[in-house]
């Protein structure tokens, strides 16, 4: 998601602070590892980058599986990013889907084109590519279906870090070859949960602007994110906009913290996003987290509701006992946990770059 686009001059949200469910069984509660699809409008903000990061490290320690890459922006720069990362970090067959009808997104700096056109001092690609877009990238919706109808029941988990598209052309899909059942059927058999960054839910009751602010993932394609939060099967946990802001990843690590490498493409993409020094708030990652290690230090689960998405794009969650989303709220001493994981995973080196 975009802080710049939509709130101009923002200053801090107070963090929420929640009391309930911290005794649930979240997602670290089991020790098989977590299969992972990610779905990613890498490219329009660095905190897709590092959340990217963090997976490849859950995936080199046995966290995750991680079974698939989805790009739901509409440009060539985010799959073909998504292409140079997995082989710059040594796991260039995962697959990856391209969006089909996507929404269209004019940013003003793309990182992930930036640093797949960047060159080294010869003139070369600064960092090289496996595969062929056109010929490696698959449908999204293909993807999804292929991935999904393969895995057993009720195992794999979707994070969600961009806009909804691809998630709704998947409920909306038909039976076919792949698959004799139509998306949502799909979906409720193979599906544990979704976890998204997406959404406000403020509890400042006195700024109606940020009560019910049209959050940047939501509305970059609210049909979209309207069908998902009303008709998706299962478990939905949100990661939403103040939780994200209020946790900072710092310019100094990103400065400081990779002298193991000479170039490092989410170091490069982090430079590429912004005038350097800055510290960014960590609104994808923050649905990593929970979706790989769950709430322990780092997290409290809402009480379940409906989440409501109006026509302007804001968020509304309508508490409700028989409803299947939560969100994530974190007081000040889980986001000093939180920033401080950040920091720890993202800065280790890689299997391929350890010594």
């Amino acid at each position: 998601m975009k802080l710049t686009r939509l709130l101009p001059g923002v200053i801090m949200l107070p963090v929420l602070i929640g009391c309930s469910n911290a005794g649930e069984k979240t997602p670290a509660s089991d020790p098989t590892p977590v299969k992972v699809i990610f779905e990613t409008d890498m490219g329009n903000d660095v905190d897709d980058a590092l959340a990217f990061d963090m997976l490849m490290k859950y995936a080199e320690e046995g966290k995750i599986e991680l079974l698939g890459l989805s790009s739901n922006k509409r440009d060539n720069g985010s799959v073909e990013y998504l292409d140079l990362l997995t082989t710059w970090y040594g796991h260039p067959d995962i697959p990856i889907g391209r969006v089909e009808n996507g929404m269209p997104c004019n940013d003003a700096v793309n990182y992930a084109l930036a640093v797949v056109e960047m060159k080294d001092d010869a003139g070369n690609p600064m960092f090289s590519r496996s595969h062929d877009s056109d010929g490696f990238v698959r449908p999204s919706v293909e993807m999804y279906r292929r991935l999904l109808s393969a895995q057993p029941d009720s195992s794999v988990t979707v994070v969600s870090v961009g806009f909804s598209t691809n998630l709704a052309q998947l409920l909306e899909s038909g039976a076919d070859s792949i698959s004799p059942l139509g998306g949502r059927d799909l979906v409720a058999k193979k599906v544990r949960q979704l976890v998204a960054m997406a959404g406000s839910f403020t509890e400042n009751e006195s700024d109606d602007t940020l009560r019910h602010m049209a959050e940047y993932n939501v509305v970059r394609d609210i049909a979209a994110a309207r069908k998902v939060f009303a008709e998706w099967p299962t478990e939905i946990v949100t990661s939403p906009f103040e939780l994200g802001i209020n946790v900072l990843y710092p310019a100094k690590s990103i400065t400081d913290d990779f002298k193991w490498t000479d170039a490092h493409p989410v170091v490069e993409a982090y430079k590429a996003y912004l005038p350097m020094p800055y510290d960014r708030p960590t609104w994808d990652l923050t649905s990593v987290l929970y979706a790989i290690e769950g709430t322990d230090g780092y997290f409290t689960l809402s009480e379940p509701g409906e989440i409501i998405v109006e026509g302007h794009g804001g968020t509304r969650f309508v508490p409700r006992a028989d409803g299947k989303s939560r969100y994530l709220i974190s007081d000040s001493s889980q986001c000093d946990n939180i920033a401080r994981r950040f920091v720890e995973l993202i800065t280790a080196a890689p299997e391929k770059y350890a010594h």
